[in-house]
Parts: C-alpha cells; sequence; structure tokens
C-alpha cells in the first residue's frame, strides 16, 4: 500500500489573500505550544494507515504555494523539497517535512487539486493485479478552485471543524476524525478488486522458529 499525505494552503479574505504559516489566525500557524490543525489532523490518520504499510515510506505533495527560488506558483510540489524522491519516513517523517516546507514556501492561492489527483492517478493505474492499493489523503480547507476536474474524483470529505474537543481531549476526538475519515475504506478497496475479479493471494505459511539443537552431556 502507499499512502500520500496532501498539505495546502489556507485561504481567508475576499481578496483571495493567503495568510503565512507566521501568522497566529493560519491554520498553519506552527504554536510552540500545541500542533496546529493540519498536524492534527495528519498524525491522527496517518498514525494508522501507517501500519498497513510495509516499508512506512509516504510521498508527500503539497499544493497552492510559491516555491524558491524564483516563486513560481505549484500546485504539486514535494514537501521535502526533493521532486526527484518525494518520499518520507514514516508519519513523523511526513509532518517534520511539513514543518520544514512552512519555512521555505509562500502559501498562495487558488487551491488546485485535479494536479495531484492526476499524479497519484497515475502511479496507481500503473499497479493492475491487486498486489498493491494507494490511499490518497488530502487536508485542506475544504476550498477547491478546480471543482469541475475534482469532484468526480473525490468523495468521503471529513470536515474536521467537527471533530474538535472544546473540552481539550483531543485524543478522543482524534480517535473519532480517524475512524470516520477511513471508514469507507474497508468496503471501497473490496468492491475495486471484486469488479476486476482479482482474488486474495495465498496465505503466506505459518512462521515456523528454527529447530534448536539438543545438547546432551556425557
Amino acid at each position: 500500500m502507499g499512502a500520500n499525505k496532501v498539505v495546502n494552503a489556507k485561504k481567508k479574505g475576499k481578496k483571495k489573500k493567503y495568510l503565512n504559516s507566521g501568522t497566529p489566525t493560519s491554520l498553519h500557524y506552527m504554536s510552540p505550544y500545541q500542533m496546529n490543525a493540519y498536524a492534527m489532523a495528519l498524525k491522527a490518520v496517518g498514525e494508522i494507515i501507517q501500519d498497513y504499510d510495509s516499508d512506512k515510506m509516504f510521498p508527500a505533495l503539497g499544493f497552492g504555494a510559491k516555491l524558491p527560488p524564483d516563486g513560481r506558483v505549484s500546485h504539486e510540489f514535494a514537501l521535502n523539497g526533493n521532486p526527484q524522491n518525494p518520499y518520507c519516513s514514516g508519519i513523523e517523517g511526513v509532518m517534520e517535512a511539513y514543518y520544514q516546507s512552512l519555512k521555505s514556501v509562500h502559501l498562495y492561492g487558488p487551491t488546485n487539486f485535479s494536479p495531484v489527483i492526476n499524479h497519484v492517478a497515475r502511479y496507481a493505474s500503473s499497479v493492475k493485479d491487486g498486489s498493491q492499493y494507494f490511499i490518497l489523503l488530502i487536508i485542506t480547507d475544504g476550498v477547491i478552485s478546480d471543482m469541475a476536474q475534482t469532484k468526480e474524483s473525490i468523495v468521503n470529505f471529513v470536515p474536521f471543524r467537527d471533530y474538535i474537543d472544546r473540552t481539550g481531549n483531543h485524543v478522543l476526538s482524534m480517535a473519532r476524525l480517524a475512524k470516520d475519515v477511513l471508514a469507507e475504506i474497508p468496503d471501497q478497496f473490496l468492491s475495486y478488486m471484486r469488479t476486476r475479479g482479482i482474488k486474495p493471494s495465498p496465505a503466506p505459511p505459518p512462521y515456523t522458529p528454527p529447530a534448536q539443537p539438543i545438547q546432551t552431556q556425557i
């Protein structure tokens, strides 16, 4: 299984002005006291799905930002700054890449999903035998500029604000968030495999520990 984590810009204001991560009112604001909303959602869902990945290496992509050094606007860039190898080690690696990217890019609109969706779709379409499956996790403020290109490709939007526990019990609220975000995956996975006639591979033989030599004393 592969999984992509996508972190986008926060849109605020009537003139499509994007707030930088250093602004306290930005959802990307890095407070010294607590994780921001993006990091909380990423950690809640990512810590579950990473256990279904054999090597725990995840390509992490961002969109909606001006990139150094020339300030070009990108809707498909590697959070770790390496477009040839956007993979991060575990969810902690993804979160570290996210934090580092906030220090180097300038958040900027509009919010276009389709480049990232097409990127992942091309990658996933190369595996046709069912030996791998892919989960694309998009974390966004909900503002979509290319809705026509996106609406047929994404289902199961889950509003993060509905899971914020005002009493401060983030552990319980993030567990509920992860449950609802991932709820549709089993049925979607089985439906995909059945429509393509892909059957489960035989189970591997049970593990047998190596025999220990018997020592005798003469």
